[in-house]
Protein backbone atom coordinates (compact mmCIF):
# COMPACT_ATOMS: atom_id res chain seq x y z
CA UNK A 1 0.00 0.00 0.00
CA UNK A 2 1.33 3.45 -0.86
CA UNK A 3 0.52 4.84 2.59
CA UNK A 4 -1.35 3.86 5.73
CA UNK A 5 -4.95 5.02 5.75
CA UNK A 6 -6.25 4.14 9.20
CA UNK A 7 -5.77 7.62 10.70
CA UNK A 8 -7.43 9.18 7.66
CA UNK A 9 -10.39 6.83 8.08
CA UNK A 10 -10.87 7.90 11.68
CA UNK A 11 -10.76 11.57 10.76
CA UNK A 12 -13.27 11.10 7.97
CA UNK A 13 -15.67 9.18 10.19
CA UNK A 14 -15.61 12.07 12.64
CA UNK A 15 -16.14 14.59 9.85
CA UNK A 16 -18.93 12.78 8.02
CA UNK A 17 -21.87 14.41 9.87
CA UNK A 18 -20.84 17.71 8.27
CA UNK A 19 -22.07 16.28 4.98
CA UNK A 20 -25.62 16.47 6.24
CA UNK A 21 -25.40 19.93 7.82
CA UNK A 22 -27.69 22.60 6.43
CA UNK A 23 -25.03 25.27 5.99
CA UNK A 24 -21.64 25.22 4.28
CA UNK A 25 -20.95 28.94 4.68
CA UNK A 26 -17.32 29.50 5.54
CA UNK A 27 -16.36 25.82 5.07
CA UNK A 28 -13.64 25.46 2.44
CA UNK A 29 -13.85 22.67 -0.12
CA UNK A 30 -16.81 20.46 -0.90
CA UNK A 31 -18.47 17.34 0.48
CA UNK A 32 -19.35 14.89 -2.30
CA UNK A 33 -21.82 12.17 -1.35
CA UNK A 34 -23.42 9.30 -3.21
CA UNK A 35 -26.07 6.83 -2.10
CA UNK A 36 -27.53 3.87 -3.99
CA UNK A 37 -30.35 1.62 -2.79
CA UNK A 38 -30.58 -1.54 -4.91
CA UNK A 39 -32.81 -4.60 -5.03
CA UNK A 40 -31.22 -7.59 -6.76
CA UNK A 41 -32.23 -11.18 -7.38
CA UNK A 42 -30.28 -14.16 -8.67
CA UNK A 43 -32.18 -17.28 -9.73
CA UNK A 44 -29.66 -19.85 -10.93
CA UNK A 45 -30.73 -23.37 -11.85
CA UNK A 46 -28.67 -25.23 -9.24
CA UNK A 47 -28.93 -26.77 -5.77
CA UNK A 48 -28.87 -23.48 -3.85
CA UNK A 49 -31.86 -21.23 -3.17
CA UNK A 50 -32.62 -18.17 -5.27
CA UNK A 51 -31.03 -15.03 -3.84
CA UNK A 52 -32.71 -11.77 -2.85
CA UNK A 53 -30.67 -8.77 -1.77
CA UNK A 54 -31.63 -5.25 -0.77
CA UNK A 55 -28.47 -3.24 -0.14
CA UNK A 56 -27.58 0.39 0.51
CA UNK A 57 -24.27 1.84 -0.64
CA UNK A 58 -23.24 5.08 1.08
CA UNK A 59 -20.24 7.03 -0.13
CA UNK A 60 -19.26 10.21 1.74
CA UNK A 61 -16.18 12.34 1.20
CA UNK A 62 -14.41 15.64 1.59
CA UNK A 63 -12.36 17.46 -1.05
CA UNK A 64 -10.30 20.54 -0.32
CA UNK A 65 -10.29 23.68 -2.40
CA UNK A 66 -7.68 24.08 -5.12
CA UNK A 67 -4.49 25.51 -3.64
CA UNK A 68 -2.10 26.40 -6.48
CA UNK A 69 -3.15 23.24 -8.29
CA UNK A 70 -3.12 20.97 -5.23
CA UNK A 71 -6.18 19.16 -3.92
CA UNK A 72 -6.75 16.45 -1.31
CA UNK A 73 -9.70 14.05 -1.34
CA UNK A 74 -10.82 11.51 1.24
CA UNK A 75 -13.88 9.29 0.87
CA UNK A 76 -15.39 6.48 2.88
CA UNK A 77 -17.69 3.80 1.47
CA UNK A 78 -20.13 1.61 3.37
CA UNK A 79 -22.37 -1.25 2.19
CA UNK A 80 -25.27 -2.44 4.37
CA UNK A 81 -27.82 -5.16 3.70
CA UNK A 82 -31.52 -4.71 4.47
CA UNK A 83 -32.46 -8.08 2.94
CA UNK A 84 -29.54 -10.52 3.06
CA UNK A 85 -30.89 -13.73 1.51
CA UNK A 86 -27.76 -14.11 -0.59
CA UNK A 87 -24.25 -15.50 -0.41
CA UNK A 88 -21.86 -14.54 1.08
CA UNK A 89 -24.08 -12.96 3.75
CA UNK A 90 -26.26 -16.07 4.18
CA UNK A 91 -25.40 -19.66 3.35
CA UNK A 92 -27.43 -21.82 0.99
CA UNK A 93 -28.32 -19.03 -1.43
CA UNK A 94 -27.12 -18.00 -4.87
CA UNK A 95 -24.45 -15.28 -4.76
CA UNK A 96 -24.81 -11.51 -5.02
CA UNK A 97 -21.41 -9.84 -5.13
CA UNK A 98 -22.18 -7.08 -2.59
CA UNK A 99 -20.67 -8.09 0.75
CA UNK A 100 -21.30 -5.89 3.79
CA UNK A 101 -18.35 -3.84 5.01
CA UNK A 102 -16.86 -0.36 5.36
CA UNK A 103 -13.62 0.92 3.85
CA UNK A 104 -11.69 3.96 2.71
CA UNK A 105 -12.71 4.16 -0.93
CA UNK A 106 -10.42 7.00 -1.98
CA UNK A 107 -7.65 8.94 -0.24
CA UNK A 108 -5.62 10.89 -2.73
CA UNK A 109 -3.54 13.97 -3.35
CA UNK A 110 -3.73 15.52 -6.82
CA UNK A 111 -1.87 18.26 -8.64
CA UNK A 112 -3.00 19.91 -11.87
CA UNK A 113 -1.15 22.46 -13.96
CA UNK A 114 -2.30 23.26 -17.48
CA UNK A 115 -2.36 19.96 -19.42
CA UNK A 116 -0.71 17.86 -16.70
CA UNK A 117 -2.40 16.03 -13.82
CA UNK A 118 -0.77 13.87 -11.18
CA UNK A 119 -2.63 11.79 -8.58
CA UNK A 120 -1.07 9.80 -5.73
CA UNK A 121 -2.90 7.56 -3.29
CA UNK A 122 -6.02 5.41 -3.30
CA UNK A 123 -7.95 6.45 -6.38
CA UNK A 124 -10.43 5.55 -9.07
CA UNK A 125 -8.88 4.66 -12.45
CA UNK A 126 -10.96 4.11 -15.60
CA UNK A 127 -9.19 3.81 -18.93
CA UNK A 128 -11.19 3.95 -22.17
CA UNK A 129 -14.29 1.75 -21.87
CA UNK A 130 -12.90 -0.01 -18.74
CA UNK A 131 -12.35 -3.26 -20.65
CA UNK A 132 -8.83 -3.58 -19.27
CA UNK A 133 -8.64 -1.10 -16.37
CA UNK A 134 -11.82 -0.02 -14.57
CA UNK A 135 -13.55 0.64 -11.26
CA UNK A 136 -16.26 -2.07 -11.40
CA UNK A 137 -18.75 0.71 -10.70
CA UNK A 138 -21.75 -1.58 -11.05
CA UNK A 139 -21.06 -3.31 -7.75
CA UNK A 140 -21.96 -1.49 -4.55
CA UNK A 141 -18.32 -1.37 -3.47
CA UNK A 142 -16.30 -0.07 -6.39
CA UNK A 143 -12.78 -1.18 -7.23
CA UNK A 144 -10.04 1.34 -6.50
CA UNK A 145 -6.26 1.34 -6.76
CA UNK A 146 -3.35 2.40 -4.59
CA UNK A 147 -1.38 4.03 -7.35
CA UNK A 148 0.56 6.94 -8.78
CA UNK A 149 -1.00 8.33 -11.93
CA UNK A 150 0.18 10.87 -14.52
CA UNK A 151 -2.04 12.29 -17.26
CA UNK A 152 -1.26 14.70 -20.05
CA UNK A 153 -4.10 15.99 -22.22
CA UNK A 154 -3.71 18.71 -24.81
CA UNK A 155 -5.56 19.27 -28.05
CA UNK A 156 -6.29 15.80 -29.45
CA UNK A 157 -3.56 13.91 -27.59
CA UNK A 158 -3.97 12.11 -24.28
CA UNK A 159 -1.24 10.24 -22.42
CA UNK A 160 -1.88 8.27 -19.22
CA UNK A 161 0.59 6.29 -17.14
CA UNK A 162 -0.20 4.61 -13.83
CA UNK A 163 1.93 2.57 -11.49
CA UNK A 164 -0.34 0.38 -9.34
CA UNK A 165 0.82 -1.51 -6.27
CA UNK A 166 -2.51 -2.58 -4.76
CA UNK A 167 -5.99 -3.44 -6.06
CA UNK A 168 -8.91 -2.91 -3.66
CA UNK A 169 -11.66 -4.93 -5.26
CA UNK A 170 -15.45 -5.01 -4.91
CA UNK A 171 -15.27 -7.90 -2.43
CA UNK A 172 -13.33 -5.68 0.03
CA UNK A 173 -10.21 -7.72 -0.74
CA UNK A 174 -6.75 -6.22 -1.20
CA UNK A 175 -4.23 -7.67 -3.66
CA UNK A 176 -0.64 -6.52 -3.92
CA UNK A 177 0.56 -6.20 -7.49
CA UNK A 178 3.25 -4.55 -9.54
CA UNK A 179 1.24 -3.00 -12.34
CA UNK A 180 2.04 -0.60 -15.15
CA UNK A 181 -0.69 0.93 -17.31
CA UNK A 182 0.25 3.02 -20.34
CA UNK A 183 -2.47 4.47 -22.57
CA UNK A 184 -1.90 6.84 -25.51
CA UNK A 185 -4.94 8.30 -27.28
CA UNK A 186 -5.19 10.35 -30.47
CA UNK A 187 -8.64 11.90 -30.65
CA UNK A 188 -10.46 13.76 -33.42
CA UNK A 189 -8.53 12.05 -36.20
CA UNK A 190 -10.28 11.87 -39.59
CA UNK A 191 -10.98 8.17 -38.94
CA UNK A 192 -11.96 8.55 -35.27
CA UNK A 193 -10.11 7.93 -32.01
CA UNK A 194 -6.95 5.82 -32.07
CA UNK A 195 -5.66 4.31 -28.82
CA UNK A 196 -2.52 2.29 -28.15
CA UNK A 197 -1.99 0.67 -24.76
CA UNK A 198 0.17 -1.58 -22.64
CA UNK A 199 -1.09 -3.12 -19.38
CA UNK A 200 1.45 -5.14 -17.41
CA UNK A 201 0.13 -6.86 -14.28
CA UNK A 202 2.36 -8.94 -12.01
CA UNK A 203 0.50 -10.32 -9.01
CA UNK A 204 2.79 -10.39 -5.98
CA UNK A 205 3.33 -13.58 -3.97
CA UNK A 206 2.13 -15.70 -6.89
CA UNK A 207 3.33 -17.04 -10.21
CA UNK A 208 0.77 -15.01 -12.19
CA UNK A 209 1.46 -12.21 -14.62
CA UNK A 210 -0.42 -10.77 -17.58
CA UNK A 211 1.29 -8.55 -20.17
CA UNK A 212 -1.20 -7.08 -22.63
CA UNK A 213 -0.49 -4.85 -25.64
CA UNK A 214 -3.18 -3.53 -27.94
CA UNK A 215 -4.58 -0.89 -30.25
CA UNK A 216 -8.14 0.27 -30.95
CA UNK A 217 -9.91 2.55 -33.41
CA UNK A 218 -13.43 3.86 -32.82
CA UNK A 219 -15.48 6.52 -34.54
CA UNK A 220 -18.73 7.61 -36.11
CA UNK A 221 -19.56 9.27 -39.41
CA UNK A 222 -22.73 10.95 -40.70
CA UNK A 223 -24.26 9.43 -43.82
CA UNK A 224 -27.23 11.54 -44.87
CA UNK A 225 -29.72 11.13 -41.99
CA UNK A 226 -27.87 8.13 -40.57
CA UNK A 227 -24.88 8.22 -38.24
CA UNK A 228 -22.59 5.19 -38.69
CA UNK A 229 -20.49 3.95 -35.75
CA UNK A 230 -17.61 1.48 -35.84
CA UNK A 231 -14.98 -0.10 -33.60
CA UNK A 232 -11.96 -2.30 -34.27
CA UNK A 233 -9.59 -3.47 -31.54
CA UNK A 234 -6.88 -6.10 -31.28
CA UNK A 235 -4.58 -7.08 -28.41
CA UNK A 236 -2.06 -9.75 -27.58
CA UNK A 237 -1.39 -11.19 -24.14
CA UNK A 238 1.60 -13.03 -22.76
CA UNK A 239 0.88 -14.61 -19.43
CA UNK A 240 2.25 -17.06 -16.94
CA UNK A 241 -0.26 -19.46 -15.43
CA UNK A 242 1.14 -22.96 -14.91
CA UNK A 243 3.60 -22.18 -17.69
CA UNK A 244 4.00 -19.52 -20.36
CA UNK A 245 0.82 -18.75 -22.30
CA UNK A 246 -0.10 -16.54 -25.26
CA UNK A 247 -3.55 -15.45 -26.41
CA UNK A 248 -5.13 -12.88 -28.70
CA UNK A 249 -8.12 -10.55 -28.27
CA UNK A 250 -10.19 -8.77 -30.84
CA UNK A 251 -13.36 -6.72 -30.79
CA UNK A 252 -15.28 -5.42 -33.80
CA UNK A 253 -18.50 -3.41 -34.03
CA UNK A 254 -20.55 -1.74 -36.73
CA UNK A 255 -23.81 0.11 -36.26
CA UNK A 256 -26.07 2.95 -37.31
CA UNK A 257 -28.22 5.58 -35.59
CA UNK A 258 -31.42 6.90 -37.11
CA UNK A 259 -33.74 9.33 -35.31
CA UNK A 260 -32.04 8.60 -31.99
CA UNK A 261 -32.25 4.80 -32.23
CA UNK A 262 -28.98 2.88 -32.56
CA UNK A 263 -28.57 -0.68 -33.83
CA UNK A 264 -25.12 -2.23 -33.49
CA UNK A 265 -23.72 -5.66 -34.37
CA UNK A 266 -20.46 -6.84 -32.82
CA UNK A 267 -18.18 -9.65 -31.81
CA UNK A 268 -15.74 -9.75 -28.91
CA UNK A 269 -13.36 -12.69 -28.81
CA UNK A 270 -11.03 -13.55 -25.96
CA UNK A 271 -8.75 -16.12 -27.51
CA UNK A 272 -7.29 -19.39 -26.30
CA UNK A 273 -3.82 -20.87 -26.15
CA UNK A 274 -4.59 -24.36 -27.50
CA UNK A 275 -7.28 -24.91 -24.88
CA UNK A 276 -4.86 -24.42 -21.99
CA UNK A 277 -5.50 -20.74 -21.26
CA UNK A 278 -8.06 -18.05 -22.07
CA UNK A 279 -7.26 -14.34 -22.49
CA UNK A 280 -7.87 -12.60 -19.13
CA UNK A 281 -8.61 -9.01 -18.05
CA UNK A 282 -7.78 -8.98 -14.31
CA UNK A 283 -8.32 -5.21 -13.73
CA UNK A 284 -11.40 -4.75 -15.91
CA UNK A 285 -14.98 -3.74 -15.20
CA UNK A 286 -16.04 -7.19 -16.36
CA UNK A 287 -19.78 -6.86 -15.69
CA UNK A 288 -20.09 -4.44 -18.62
CA UNK A 289 -18.97 -7.12 -21.10
CA UNK A 290 -20.13 -10.60 -22.14
CA UNK A 291 -23.55 -10.34 -20.55
CA UNK A 292 -24.90 -9.04 -17.25
CA UNK A 293 -25.51 -12.52 -15.85
CA UNK A 294 -21.73 -12.55 -15.22
CA UNK A 295 -21.17 -16.05 -16.53
CA UNK A 296 -17.79 -15.27 -18.08
CA UNK A 297 -15.99 -13.08 -15.55
CA UNK A 298 -13.08 -15.48 -15.97
CA UNK A 299 -12.44 -16.52 -19.55
CA UNK A 300 -12.64 -20.32 -20.06
CA UNK A 301 -9.45 -22.09 -21.13
CA UNK A 302 -10.97 -22.63 -24.58
CA UNK A 303 -11.57 -18.88 -24.90
CA UNK A 304 -14.82 -17.03 -25.53
CA UNK A 305 -16.49 -15.64 -28.65
CA UNK A 306 -19.37 -13.26 -27.88
CA UNK A 307 -21.46 -12.26 -30.91
CA UNK A 308 -24.06 -9.69 -30.00
CA UNK A 309 -26.67 -7.26 -31.25
CA UNK A 310 -27.44 -4.07 -29.31
CA UNK A 311 -30.47 -1.80 -29.68
CA UNK A 312 -30.61 1.49 -27.76
CA UNK A 313 -32.59 4.69 -27.78
CA UNK A 314 -34.48 7.18 -25.66
CA UNK A 315 -38.00 8.51 -25.25
CA UNK A 316 -37.98 11.88 -23.55
CA UNK A 317 -35.89 11.22 -20.39
CA UNK A 318 -36.22 7.44 -20.52
CA UNK A 319 -33.19 5.59 -21.90
CA UNK A 320 -33.56 1.99 -23.04
CA UNK A 321 -31.05 -0.68 -24.06
CA UNK A 322 -31.58 -4.26 -25.23
CA UNK A 323 -28.78 -6.71 -26.03
CA UNK A 324 -28.73 -10.30 -27.22
CA UNK A 325 -25.57 -12.45 -26.95
CA UNK A 326 -24.60 -15.75 -28.56
CA UNK A 327 -21.61 -17.38 -26.85
CA UNK A 328 -19.23 -19.99 -28.15
CA UNK A 329 -15.70 -21.11 -27.36
CA UNK A 330 -12.85 -19.66 -29.39
CA UNK A 331 -11.21 -23.06 -29.68
CA UNK A 332 -13.59 -25.69 -31.05
CA UNK A 333 -16.61 -23.36 -31.35
CA UNK A 334 -18.51 -25.15 -28.59
CA UNK A 335 -21.96 -23.75 -27.78
CA UNK A 336 -21.71 -21.78 -24.51
CA UNK A 337 -25.29 -20.53 -24.42
CA UNK A 338 -27.09 -17.25 -25.13
CA UNK A 339 -28.29 -14.28 -23.11
CA UNK A 340 -30.83 -11.47 -23.21
CA UNK A 341 -30.14 -8.16 -21.44
CA UNK A 342 -32.63 -5.30 -20.91
CA UNK A 343 -32.05 -1.97 -19.16
CA UNK A 344 -34.17 1.14 -18.50
CA UNK A 345 -32.77 4.34 -16.96
CA UNK A 346 -34.82 7.32 -15.82
CA UNK A 347 -33.63 10.48 -14.00
CA UNK A 348 -36.11 11.48 -11.31
CA UNK A 349 -34.43 14.84 -10.72
CA UNK A 350 -31.06 16.53 -11.11
CA UNK A 351 -29.57 14.49 -8.24
CA UNK A 352 -31.88 11.47 -8.14
CA UNK A 353 -31.62 8.61 -10.66
CA UNK A 354 -33.42 5.29 -11.07
CA UNK A 355 -33.18 2.19 -13.21
CA UNK A 356 -34.07 -1.42 -13.72
CA UNK A 357 -32.14 -4.17 -15.42
CA UNK A 358 -32.74 -7.80 -16.36
CA UNK A 359 -30.47 -10.59 -17.53
CA UNK A 360 -31.59 -14.02 -18.69
CA UNK A 361 -28.89 -16.57 -19.53
CA UNK A 362 -29.91 -19.71 -21.42
CA UNK A 363 -27.18 -22.26 -20.82
CA UNK A 364 -25.89 -24.86 -23.21
CA UNK A 365 -25.55 -28.49 -22.16
CA UNK A 366 -23.81 -28.72 -18.79
CA UNK A 367 -24.44 -25.10 -17.80
CA UNK A 368 -26.93 -23.45 -15.45
CA UNK A 369 -29.77 -21.24 -16.63
CA UNK A 370 -29.73 -17.93 -14.76
CA UNK A 371 -32.12 -15.01 -14.37
CA UNK A 372 -31.10 -11.81 -12.59
CA UNK A 373 -33.11 -8.67 -11.90
CA UNK A 374 -32.12 -5.27 -10.50
CA UNK A 375 -34.12 -2.24 -9.41
CA UNK A 376 -32.37 0.78 -7.94
CA UNK A 377 -32.38 4.48 -7.18
CA UNK A 378 -29.39 6.70 -6.56
CA UNK A 379 -28.82 10.09 -4.93
CA UNK A 380 -25.64 12.07 -5.53
CA UNK A 381 -24.44 15.57 -4.83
Amino acid sequence: MIFKLSSLASALLLASPVVFSQSFDGVPGNFPADFRLRYETNDTDNLTKSATALTLRSRIGYETDNYSGLKALAEIEDVRSIIDDYAPESSGYDPVADPVNTEINRAQLSYTKEALTAVVGRQRIILDNARFVGNVGWRQNEQTYDAALLQYKKDNIGLTYAYINQVNDFNFSETDISGHALNIAFDQLPVGKLVAYAYLVDIDDSDLYYDTYGVSLAGQKPLNDIKVNYLAEIATQSAYKNGDKDAIYYHIEAGATLQGVNLTLGNETLGSDDGNYGFQTPLATKHAFNGWADKFLNTPDNGLSDTYIRLSGSLDKLKALVMYHEYSSDRGSDDLGSELNVQLLYPLSKNLSSGLKYASYDAADGGSDTDKFWLWCGLSF
